[in-house]
């Protein structure tokens, strides 16, 4: 049989083109694209298994917590594919990523393709020439407790999501959900929202002077520099963090007022007044270079100086990493290997000069809570670096600036300390008559400047900071003329300036990466995820840099720290990390521990028992946040809004209901204090306004503001009622009923009576029917339009709404088709329709202007996406390795994306499409098919099985259904896991070489 005789399987098809050439004839590689199975949806489990915990979880919690696992739909023809190229192979190379999720990846590809050939786990953490032959030539056995310390952790995530986001549905809202990392993550935010709610601000005075030596005012050779007022009369002059969280002044420094802050500045500014230096200090200077990067590290620097998101970050730095240009990018190691070393310090000497690189080489050594995963840090593959120059031409976009980041990172890291001196200058100003202070007033100004005499590493890189209140960041290089101590100054200008305290600042994506690494929650390969989770969710949502939580994330957290509180612990969840390493590591077994989670062990309530015993949860009360006795913030099903107590009305004595007032959806929580509540409640009522009377058919136009905005309808008017024609009526109805009732004859009362004893047949008495068109008529639902955008629900005049309310406007037909084409506004904006085709329009004004030939012109343009599948925006000459089919970057309803014709993956707002090249492409497409496809919204699939009506099935069909889920069942009930299946399969692989 010819052919390769060796099958690698790596992670990602981008790989498989670099490490197929790197290791030559022989070797046939391939992709597994990210996982093969996972834990099935308990719904899809076989019948007979839907009992119990594993049922519930599909992980049996009673027998060892095994997990249940199925090949993904998605990835079946993979695995087919795969076990095809292994029938031809005498021995698999598992080359799957190094860190847990790809040695279990590796374990989950042993146990479904089932290998009779020796087996062998290949690492490497840079796609390089020498690191793959050293990979090869060095190759181990799967290692079980990485494959223990995942499979752990999927199931923690899987029993954490599974308790206790049902609760949630029940108490907060539907769709929602709790995870072991992201609730924490989540609470981080809003606790830093509630530290901005609770927040006072305080204000203070102080003066800046600007200053020069007294005898150079009025030269050109002037040196004039800044100062700040520091003390009066010895005592320190208030800054912002002298006051605490309530705006109170917490220390025994001295508040200016406005008042005597001008009036001091005025008096400084005399000329007679004496300023002179009395002090003059001078220090050494050094700052070192930064560690270079970690996981974390990266995603906190990406941001704060490329902008980027942590998914982005991870992604870009997924696609250098497969194309070899940088090492592997998930790592919480900072320290460098030898070879590393020596290209960082060599690189550095070539560029900056031997003065730049010190004798001995920089070690560093991770500072991060629950650091594992003892990889290299990100860094420049290879022995010898590439700078930025010399990739110009094969990087573009973000893939450049990233790159760029990281070289410059590794390369400073190894250089020399930057070097200068830092002066500190005290000036004293007075004594001075100051009004409201005491006569003889003596202020004291002070001044610093640094210079740097040694740039060093400041030559590659400076390191960016995250805003923080009051953080006192490294000094910026600044310089100060010579001056010495005695020497007489001028003032140029001295102003008063006030300032106000500011609430801690909101997380970005960066400092709370920044947060979760220092606590120690989570791993920072999967802070991009988590963060995208909370967002995706709608517990938070990004506006600019900031995290700002929504309401419905405070009911949320609320519930899970009263009902929940060690869960979200932030030590306790940290804890977990910690003990995920020990079963890494092989200290703790897996079963135990998982034991000890969920039923409970000494000092540990289990997450059972806690779920089993939670009681009454008042889900008004979780929903509610009292701002003061009469209002409440509540976070109802359709989002929050304030509720005015019930009230006594004094002028009917009657109590009025709880009003309620909607909560501009713009308004961040910090920005909701009670005497903005007080004003949403205070601003004019919109009442439904009627605009006018349709002249075609008499029915009155109302302007309203609905649930879903503002809108116009047609509503009939009410009767008028005839107050002279009723009062006639009813004085001649009492008139009748007035008159005397005569009394019978006798006979005509014996016949009464004969009729009472005999009764007679009598003829059925037809009803009078209900007209068929008065039915119809109220069964007819009024026409309603909704405004446009740009449109005031306060200022619609009739003609306007006559228009919307005319909607869809015909514009005229196709000459050729014959067909109408009508304009009209939908759920995705304005767009025209001729038959089943329809077109976008770029404006909702366009509904109303856009003529005949405009919408003939629109419709012999391309459709892009769904409704117009464009011509391409840009395509590539090769075709994708999964599916052979040529790739094409497009324009869609939801901008653009990346597709081979049969799977269709959005591009990220932040890329560029010039930046797009033919591996970011494939690596998109192949992300898109590891998620899968989309899962069915549950209200449609709901919707849809409530509609259909069971059907009796003939036997014979009844029969064939039963035996296809059987096989089903039998077949995906092989590939469950079973205890033994690991330890046998652990025997397959090869020693080491």
């Amino acid at each position: 049989m010819s052919g390769p005789r060796k099958l690698v399987i790596v992670e990602s098809p981008t790989k498989v083109k670099s490490i197929a050439q790197y290791l030559g004839d022989g070797y046939e590689v391939q992709a597994s694209v990210g996982h093969i199975r996972d834990l099935v949806e308990p719904k899809n489990l076989p019948p007979e298994l839907k009992k119990g915990s594993l049922g519930k979880f599909s992980v049996d919690v009673e027998n060892g917590f095994a997990p249940y696992y199925v090949v993904s739909p998605e990835k079946r023809k993979t695995v087919a594919e795969l076990k095809k190229a292994l029938a031809n192979a005498d021995e698999l190379y598992l080359a799957t990523d190094e860190d847990r999720e790809g040695e279990a990846i590796a374990w989950h590809l042993l146990e479904v393709l089932k290998p009779k050939v020796p087996v062998r786990r290949m690492v490497f953490h840079e796609i390089t020439k020498e690191a793959i032959e050293h990979a090869r030539d060095n190759t181990r056995d799967i290692d079980e407790a990485l494959v223990d310390a995942q499979e752990t952790r999927r199931i923690l995530d899987r029993l954490y999501g599974y308790e206790i986001s049902p609760v949630l549905w029940r108490k907060v809202g539907p769709g929602l959900s709790a995870g072991r990392v992201q609730s924490a993550a989540t609470r981080l935010v809003v606790e830093r929202e509630r530290e901005r709610l609770a927040f006072t601000a305080a204000s203070y005075w102080d003066l800046n002077a600007v200053l020069a030596d007294a005898a150079s005012i009025g030269r050109a050779d002037a040196l004039p520099f800044g100062a700040r007022l520091v003390r009066v009369n010895g005592e320190r002059i208030a800054t912002g963090r002298d006051f605490d969280e309530q705006g109170q002044l917490k220390s025994k420094a001295t508040m200016l007022s406005e008042t005597q802050a001008q009036a001091l500045a005025g008096a400084l500014e005399d000329p007679g007044v004496s300023i002179r230096v009395s002090n003059v200090e001078s220090k050494p200077y050094t700052r070192r270079p930064a560690a270079p990067f970690t996981t974390s590290t990266l995603q906190q620097e990406a941001a704060r100086k490329l902008r980027f998101s942590a998914r982005q970050t991870m992604s870009v730095a997924q696609s250098l990493y497969e194309n070899g240009y940088i090492t592997y990018m998930r790592t919480d190691s900072p320290s460098l290997s030898q070879q590393a070393l020596n290209a960082a310090r060599s690189q550095a000497t070539q560029l900056y000069g031997a003065e730049t690189v010190p004798d001995k080489p920089r070690l560093y050594s991770g500072k991060g809570k629950n650091a594992q995963e003892a990889h290299e840090a990100i860094r420049p593959a290879g022995e010898t670096f590439r700078t930025p120059a010399q990739l110009a031409s094969a990087l573009r976009g973000n893939d450049f600036k990233l790159y760029e980041l990281i070289w410059k990172r590794t390369v400073a890291s190894q250089m020399a300390d930057a070097k200068g001196s830092t002066a500190s200058v005290t000036i004293e100003a007075g004594p001075t008559s100051v009004e409201g202070l005491t006569k003889t007033t003596l202020a004291e100004f002070s001044a610093s400047g640094t210079v740097i005499t040694f740039r060093g590493f400041m030559l590659a890189y400076e390191e960016s900071v995250d805003e923080e209140r009051n953080a006192s960041n490294e000094p910026t290089e600044s310089k100060l003329p010579p001056l010495v101590t005695g020497q007489a100054l001028a003032a140029v200008s001295v102003d008063a300036a006030g300032h106000e305290t500011s609430p801690p600042p909101r997380y970005t994506e960066a400092s709370l990466v920044k947060t979760l690494d220092e606590l120690g929650i989570g791993r920072p390969s999967t802070y991009a995820s988590i963060i995208s989770t909370i967002i995706d969710r709608g517990y938070v949502t990004p506006r600019g840099q900031a995290l700002v939580p929504n309401w419905i994330a405070f009911s949320v957290v609320r519930l899970l720290e009263e009902y929940f509180a060690e869960l979200v612990n932030y030590e306790f969840t940290a804890e977990l990390e910690s003990d995920l390493d020990k079963i890494a590591g092989g200290e703790e077994d897996r079963v135990d521990w998982l034991n000890g989670f969920y039923f409970g062990n000494e000092g540990h309530k289990g997450l059972r028992d806690v779920i089993d015993n939670l009681g009454d949860i008042d889900a008004r009360a979780i929903n509610s946040i009292a701002l003061s006795d009469e209002i409440t913030l509540r976070i109802g099903k359709y989002g929050p809004y304030l509720e005015v107590a019930d009230d006594l009305d004094t002028s009917t004595g009657e109590i009025t209901p709880p009003r309620r007032v909607n909560i501009p959806p713009e308004l961040a929580p910090d920005e909701l204090t009670l005497a903005k509540a007080q004003e949403l409640i205070d601003a004019p009522v919109v009442t439904d306004r009627v605009i006018g009377v349709n002249p075609e058919n008499g029915k009155n136009i109302v302007a309203k503001d609905g649930r879903f905005g503002p809108y116009v309808t047609e509503l009939e008017p009410e009767p008028v009622v005839d107050m002279e024609a009723t009062v006639a009526l009813a004085e001649a109805a009492a008139a009748l009923l007035a008159e005397p009732v005569a009394e019978p004859t006798s006979a005509a009362a014996a016949s009464t009576t004969s009729a009472t004893k005999a009764p007679v047949k009598k003829a059925p008495v037809k009803k009078a029917p209900v007209k068929k068109a008065a039915k119809a008529a109220a069964a007819v639902k009024p026409r309603t339009a909704s405004l446009f955008k740009t449109m005031d629900l306060a200022a619609i005049d009739l003609e306007t709404a006559l228009k919307l309310l005319s909607l869809p406007r015909t514009v005229g037909d196709d000459p050729e088709l014959g067909e109408s084409i009508t304009a009209q506004n939908g759920k995705f904006g304005p767009y025209l329709k001729r038959g089943t085709d329809t077109r976008s329009l770029d404006s909702e004004d366009l509904i109303f202007e856009i003529d005949l030939p405009g919408a003939l012109e629109l419709f012999a343009a391309p459709k892009y996406g769904a409704r117009r599948a464009s011509s391409a925006l840009k395509e590539f000459e090769a075709p994708d390795p999964e599916s052979g089919k040529a790739i094409k970057i497009k324009d869609g309803r939801f901008g653009a994306y990346v597709t081979d014709g049969v799977t269709n993956a959005t591009i990220p707002k932040a890329e560029m499409i010039e930046d797009i090249d033919f591996d970011r492409a494939v690596q998109l497409l192949a992300d898109k098919r590891a998620k899968g496809p989309a899962k069915p919204r549950t209200t449609t699939a709901r919707a849809t099985t409530a509609r259909k009506t069971p059907a009796k099935k003939a036997p014979a069909k009844t029969a064939t259904a039963k035996t296809a889920t059987a096989k089903t069942a039998t077949a995906k009930t092989a590939t469950a896991k079973a205890a033994p299946a690991r330890a046998a399969a652990a025997k397959k692989a090869a020693p080491k070489k």
